[in-house]
């Protein structure tokens, strides 16, 4: 094994490259009722990860700004904690299949029939939750500061110019992605978790966009126009911009091609590259 690259343990990332690549295969050959069950699921997750943000983000004007960020994120980190060890089929981390297709294992119809249920599943699992809990009334929480967080952080990601976006979708599955690549060193639920929050955490604190966490932050304020305008209007967050066309074309397009380059350039091809490639023996 001389020719492995280098690391504290040589055979680690190398069994961590191969854990990925049967995870896509596997990930790719399940049965689409199944595929997109689990997908709901994961949308659901995420958008559990985002409520926990937005409590942990309301009322902490007295903090710094950055450490009031990296207390959003570890509590977003829930969301990924609960895709992974709970099962469930998340488009941005399934970004990995790329790994099994440049083996061979899969067809680029596997991996393209995989995203497109799983996308559509997260949409469905993180929009259905963001309704549910603006019928909940969870927005008027701390006083109301749960709903002023909330269209605060759908307004700002609504701001976003479309290159902004894509670049900050590229950073967010970068980040996820090599979450879910660390994982694949554990070997116990503790392990997992501990891989998966740092990345997560940094990813949110710094502002990076990732699409399924939209799916729910920007339909939750949309939702929330419609069920209590009152609310909305006491918050004194600018309401023009809050619209589905304006969240579809300015913002989750841009932040799914984004999180598509990060996730299967940046971190599966990159892997893929560096240990599972042929090699002249």
């Amino acid at each position: 094994m001389a020719d492995e690259p280098s690391s504290l343990d040589p055979l680690l990332p190398l069994d961590m490259a191969r854990r990925a690549e049967e995870a896509g295969e596997r990930k790719a050959r399940m049965d689409a009722p199944r595929l997109f069950v689990l997908a709901v699921l994961a949308g659901a997750f995420i958008a559990l990860g985002g409520i926990f943000a937005t409590t942990a983000l309301s009322g902490t004007s007295s903090l710094p700004w950055g450490p009031a960020r990296v207390l959003g994120g570890a509590a977003f980190s829930l969301g990924l904690v609960l895709v992974v060890v709970g099962g469930a089929e998340l488009f941005t981390g399934n970004n990995l299949l790329v790994m099994a297709w440049a083996s061979g294992r899969i067809g680029i119809g596997a991996v393209l029939r995989n995203w497109a249920i799983v996308y559509a599943g997260n949409f469905v699992g993180a929009v259905a939750t963001a309704g549910l809990l603006a019928v909940a009334g969870t927005h008027r929480g701390g006083g109301g500061a749960f709903g002023a967080t909330a269209l605060a952080i759908a307004h700002g990601k609504l701001q976003l110019g479309f290159v902004q976006a894509v670049a900050l979708g590229i950073l967010c599955n970068g980040l996820v992605c090599l979450a879910v690549w660390l994982s694949y060193a554990g070997r116990s639920v503790t392990d997992r978790v501990a891989a998966i929050v740092l990345p997560i955490t940094a990813f949110v604190a710094a502002g990076f966009e990732h699409s399924v966490a939209n799916m729910y932050f920007v339909p939750f304020a949309l939702f929330l126009q419609r069920v209590d305008p009152a609310a909305v209007a006491a918050a004194h967050v600018p309401q023009d911009p809050l619209a589905w066309s304006a969240f579809l074309a300015t913002n989750l397009l841009p932040v799914t091609l984004g999180n598509l380059i990060g996730g299967t350039a940046l971190v599966g091809a990159v892997y893929w590259f560096v240990y599972l490639r042929p090699r002249r023996t």
